[in-house]
């Protein structure tokens, strides 16, 4: 056999990706997918409210003294309540499915800001100033430092990635991967406070019956200031050394035939000249958005607490800030290069953005529906309560203890999303248990980010999921949900084998979680 078949041959591991590419690939449309899933939960939700099936349990609440007692039961969709619900809650669960308001509300302004050139030429001028090798590393830095912009990586990172790779001759969907593992499979961690660590805190307090034991908001610090530069490594080595070989060299071939086109060459002095309006564009409005949130009582802080952290307009307002930011800098940009000369060239290249959205948001039309069907079920519910018993009914060792936890909330989180919905329910049985131990609270927050985060990546049942399939579909036909699942399930695996190493072995050297957070009570 010759050195050249020794190496084109695939490695085990390449052989099952591949496996479930071709797989996921085959499967129908999502909507169609969807659609099946929704009527499995239909008849599920009947089997489980036949056989009884109820659970008991302690939820903490934010705001409350004390967790509350909780029982649920299985509800059937399939009974004259349930076929209710099913008639009457379309237009209530896609009104109130979040994602589809942030998506449309934030392309508005990035689609303004692509098709006026801001995009391309920025593209451009980042690649001249940023050394080629660098650049995995700080755009998975900077997706895992998004999460202090809550969803903000998601819709404006992801994109520019592929497009930066692209531009560098390489694979786009290498550019993809990286930035979507460092946003979603980092999402839990920072080095600085997020909304996030609120709301974790706040919730693991209320499982708490002892004010003595309480946690900070820094509970977490010093652990997510280490997990952060390792998610960025662990992510920025794996696309570099696995997922882009993976993929090979690109061909624009492999695109549609309104596939983007690489950014290339000099900037032109109109595309100099509209980056400079840009610039001072982005800096009026930073003035503008600082003077609403800097000054005592600002517009922009917590109207009660002052707080520019804790539920506060200005984080509230990211998404709308995305779509100012954007749709200011890139008028500045068409004005500047002279791709702007009438009110139809900022009109058109809205609308134009806001028509490619549409079979996306007809999926999240379907998507939504799933998600609440699911959650009028309660099975979710069920099997989450039930896997925490088993794991505190098991009386295992501190170290297991943490790798159940983790292992639990990563199978969860396959079906639920979300950080708080999951946490509230496991926070009263793992907090407690955790404290009877002699274990900080802290560690049981810890081992729930790390069980969180990398698993968002892979399933389809990620709201902003249906979101990366249409961003890939811009540099390659064929692309379904199995592409994109085999394409990120390394990282998730990756992610969670060395992430729990992390934790355990910060546990077991008993190093402080954060300021004032030992690992023992």
């Amino acid at each position: 056999m010759s050195q050249a078949e020794v190496v084109a041959k695939p490695s085990p591991l390449q052989g099952v990706l591949d496996w479930i590419e071709r797989v996921g690939n085959k499967v129908p449309h999502p909507v169609i997918i969807f659609l099946i899933l929704i009527a499995f939960i239909m008849v599920l939700s009947a089997a489980f409210q036949a056989a009884g099936s109820t659970v008991t349990f302690e939820q903490a609440q934010i705001g409350a003294e004390e967790p509350v007692t909780v029982t649920v039961a299985a509800q059937s969709l399939l009974d004259a309540d349930g076929l209710r619900f099913v008639f009457t809650s379309p237009v209530a669960n896609f009104n109130n499915f979040g994602v589809v308001g942030v998506i449309v509300v934030a392309m508005i302004g990035v689609g303004m800001a692509e098709e006026v050139g801001l995009i391309a030429s920025f593209i451009k001028r980042l690649v001249k100033v940023t050394p080629p090798r660098a650049i995995t590393f700080i755009i998975v830095l900077l997706g895992v430092l998004s999460s202090i912009a809550t969803d903000a990586g998601y819709l404006v990172l992801i994109p520019l990635a592929a497009a930066v790779f692209l531009s560098l001759g390489r694979h786009p969907l290498a550019g993809l991967a990286a930035a979507f593992a460092g946003v979603g499979g980092g999402f839990a961690v920072n080095v600085l406070i997020t909304p996030v660590d609120g709301m974790l805190a706040e919730i693991t307090n209320e499982a708490i019956a002892d004010p003595a034991n309480h946690v900070a908001i820094t509970g977490n610090l010093f652990f997510g200031i280490v997990s952060t530069l390792l998610v960025t490594v662990v992510v920025t080595l794996l696309t570099e050394k696995f997922v882009e070989p993976r993929l090979g060299a690109y061909h624009p071939s492999e695109g549609p035939e309104t596939a983007d086109e690489p950014p290339s060459g000099e900037l032109s002095a109109e595309e100099k000249n509209g980056l400079r309006w840009a610039f001072w564009a982005f800096l009026g409005t930073t003035a503008v958005v600082l003077a609403l949130s800097l000054p005592p009582n600002a517009l922009l802080r917590n109207p009660e607490t002052g707080s520019l952290i804790e539920d506060s307009p200005l984080l509230n307002s990211i998404i709308f800030l995305i779509l100012v930011y954007f749709f200011v800098m890139g008028l500045a940009y068409g004005k500047g290069a002279g791709t702007i000369h009438g009110s139809m060239d900022v009109i058109n290249p809205m609308t134009k953005t806001i028509a490619g959205l549409s079979g996306l948001i007809f999926l999240l039309l379907v998507i939504s529906q799933f998600i609440a069907y699911f959650n009028y079920s309660n099975l979710g519910t069920i099997a989450a309560v039930n896997m925490a018993d088993t794991l505190e009914a098991a009386n295992l060792s501190t170290v297991w203890l943490i790798l159940g936890l983790i292992a639990m909330t990563a199978i969860i989180d396959i079906f639920i999303g979300g950080v708080v919905p999951k946490w509230a329910i496991f926070a009263p049985v793992f907090v407690p248990l955790f404290i009877q131990l002699g274990i900080s609270p802290d560690l049981a927050m810890a081992a729930y980010r790390v069980g969180d985060s990398p698993v968002n990546v892979a399933t389809p049942l990620m709201p902003y999921f249906a979101l990366i399939v249409i961003f890939a579909e811009r540099y390659r036909r064929k692309v379904g949900v199995g592409s994109v699942i085999s394409l990120m399930l390394p990282y998730t695996v990756v992610l969670l084998i060395t992430w729990s190493a992390l934790l355990v072995v910060w546990y077991l050297l008993g190093i402080p979680l954060g300021p004032g957070a030992s690992i023992y009570l």
